[in-house]
């Protein structure tokens, strides 16, 4: 089974309306802390994203996670007298393991493709770095793509973008989100609806309506293997009506716009 892994700490996330990341606040004893909704109510922050869209089941995700919990099931050794509840903590600690470390090799990932565009060449992400480079100018024949950028919207949401260029397709722009995934074969890569208002609200927040989107899944078993799946115009306004719907719902459900 192929596994998707978004940086898991991302739905975390909140910003300033400046855009600028407000991902922690400091606590009373000096040291830093999560950022909350009810700091976020205080201080006038916007959500990101992938929380907005986590308002909507996510299918893909939750069969993956079952996925991980069955096979930590079927390869945990039993202990001859340990009880159901104690196995049965022990298997999903297990599986969160494994989702915390694909979820920091996907992190990993993203980090090296950000520094190549910021100029730095890393020697053990090398193969990532130049698969995901070639990849995209073969794609699209231009290189000027700007990393990391964050923003927030005046309708209420926030993110950042992994990459983006405001000079291609005559100026309408060009979106980009990296996943990484394990996958071998390019034609079973798939890509789901929550890719899709992901990335058009991305567009609307950086002020490109218009741009085209596309996710570009990395290989996390054949480095240097990259994939790019570009919506259509049609997939794009259709993941915004969806993004927007969802955007409301939270909103009202959390008492905060």
């Amino acid at each position: 089974m192929t596994t998707l892994v978004a940086r898991a700490s991302e739905s975390l996330h909140w910003y300033n309306r400046d855009g600028s990341p407000q991902y922690t606040v400091k606590a009373k004893t000096g040291n830093d802390r999560a950022t909350t909704l009810r700091d976020a109510r205080t201080m006038s922050l916007v959500p990101s994203v992938t929380t907005i869209i986590k308002s909507a089941a996510s299918p893909g995700l939750e069969a993956w996670k079952l996925n991980q919990m069955l096979l930590a099931a079927l390869t945990l050794p039993r202990a001859p007298d340990e009880i159901e509840t104690s196995f049965v903590q022990r298997v999903i600690a297990d599986s969160k393991e494994h989702a915390k470390m694909a979820a920091e090799r996907g992190t990993k990932v993203h980090t090296a493709v950000e520094s190549f565009y910021n100029g730095v060449m890393q020697a053990d992400m090398m193969d990532y770095q130049i698969g995901v480079s070639v990849k995209l100018e073969d794609t699209y024949g231009i290189t000027d793509f700007e990393p990391e950028k964050s923003f927030a919207h005046e309708l209420g949401f926030g993110g950042k973008l992994d990459l983006f260029s405001r000079t291609a397709f005559g100026g309408k722009g060009l979106v980009l989100d990296i996943k990484s995934k394990e996958f071998t074969d390019p034609a079973k890569v798939d890509a789901y609806d929550e890719h899709m208002m992901q990335l058009a609200a991305y567009r609307m927040g950086v002020g490109l309506p218009e741009a085209v989107i596309a996710n570009v899944f990395v290989s996390v078993l054949e480095p240097g293997l990259v994939v790019v799946k570009e919506w259509s115009p049609e997939d794009a306004d259709r993941g915004w009506t969806m993004f927007h719907a969802l955007l409301n719902f939270w909103q009202a459900k959390n008492q905060h716009k």
